[in-house]
């Protein structure tokens, strides 16, 4: 549980080498946070050894696939049960390829929605149920500028950031008058290994920037933040733009 000062304790990072994910758990260590469970499949040592120099005193594993949907209730319970109190889970995990890929495979395109919204939506309940149980606690789910107003040349990516996007807000809505609630983030374009190979948008940004507005808004109690936040400006741009510009614009 958050100490007098308001501070994180422990932490929960679905999507346990996720580059955003492990940037924003290192800025919560920093600020005092100090019991933190990655959840990933496969091993994750190098980002424990990173946690614990960092100043966690425990930091634990958890095996996770996204794709197990099925799996995904119980490895969540696992984790609040070990941890007996979860300040914050951020949900980090996803899968991003050009859209060519998934034109190309349609079997790609529905793992692709498995991952970023199915398996989004089965954790996120999942995680709801516990933070409603114990009286606090924030979500966090990182959607995207690409799901503001989806683009032909991102259809398959941009789709299951709009289905997490209205997934997250309304979750927020459900949990009201619980003490527990969602930040929905929305980035830009950031430079990680999940990005590598796709062409960099305007307003490109990084882990450590979006880590650093994630731990801000929390601290502030917001429930959306836009990173850069320009890219809140542009995405209003976007949403009023007739079809047929924005078809020319975004192809």
């Amino acid at each position: 549980m958050k100490d007098a000062l308001g501070r994180v304790d422990s932490v929960v990072l679905l999507g346990g080498r996720s580059d955003i994910g492990l940037a924003v758990v290192t800025k919560l260590v920093a600020a005092g946070a100090r019991r933190v469970v990655l959840a990933a499949r496969g091993p994750a040592d190098d980002a424990v050894a990173a946690l614990l120099a960092a100043g966690a005193t425990s930091v634990d594993t958890v095996e996770f696939d996204a794709l197990a949907v099925s799996s995904h209730a119980g490895v969540v319970d696992s984790i609040f049960d070990k941890l007996g109190d979860v300040d914050v889970v951020v949900s980090a995990f996803a899968v991003q390829s050009a859209q060519e890929v998934y034109d190309a495979s349609p079997t790609a395109a529905a793992d692709a929605v498995t991952v970023n919204l199915s398996a989004q939506i089965s954790t996120g309940l999942a995680v709801a149920t516990r933070l409603r149980a114990q009286g606090h606690g924030t979500l966090v789910l990182l959607s995207s500028i690409a799901g503001v107003r989806v683009r032909p040349a991102n259809l398959v990516y941009g789709a299951t950031k709009a289905g997490l996007d209205a997934f997250g807000v309304t979750l927020h809505d459900m949990l009201a008058g619980s003490g527990a609630g969602v930040l929905v983030v929305r980035p830009g374009f950031v430079s990680t290994k999940l990005t590598e190979g796709l062409p960099t948008a305007p307003f490109a940004t990084t882990p450590e920037a979006v880590a650093d507005a994630v731990v801000g808004a929390l601290a502030a109690g917001k429930r959306v933040v836009w990173v850069p936040r320009v890219v809140g400006v542009v995405a209003a741009v976007f949403r009023v733009l007739p079809r047929p510009v924005w078809r020319k614009i975004s192809a």
